[in-house]
């Protein structure tokens, strides 16, 4: 009587047949690409990823951070939000901004991302000083 073994082994499929000649010769072993092309691909596009999106992002934050430091009143800035104005005071984490006459708003320094320029604000001419000009003008 057979064992549970051999009746297993007795019931498997025969093997393919082999081709002619030497049993195994003309088999060909299926090759896929070298292992350290998948590493050495890997690293390459985060190399890209790196050079492309990364690092110019760090050096936009960094100049974010410099202009922020470097606010002065009489500053012309542009909020994300797009509200354009000129600083009139510098607080600790926010800046007023004046926007128009007698409007003044109080925005997180973060919220800033342009500095247009300084604004040297002239004093404004009174009447008395315009008609004093105006009569210099006329006497000279």
């Amino acid at each position: 009587m057979k064992s549970n073994v051999e009746l297993y082994f007795s019931m498997a499929p025969p093997p393919p047949p082999q081709p002619h000649g030497r049993p195994g010769a003309n088999q060909q072993v299926p090759e896929g690409p070298p292992p350290m092309t998948f590493f050495v691909t890997t690293i390459l596009i985060f190399g890209i990823f790196y050079f492309l999106l990364i690092r110019p992002q760090q050096k936009q934050k960094k100049e974010q951070e410099k202009l922020i430091a470097s606010l002065e009143t009489g500053d012309r800035v542009i909020t994300s939000g797009g509200i354009l104005g000129v600083v009139t005071n510098v607080k600790e984490k926010t800046v007023v901004i004046r926007v128009a006459e007698n409007v003044k708003i109080e925005v997180l320094k973060s919220a800033l991302t342009t500095v247009t320029k300084t604004v040297k604000e002239e004093p404004k001419e009174t009447k008395e000083t315009k008609e004093s000009k105006d009569a210099k003008g006329k006497a000279g």
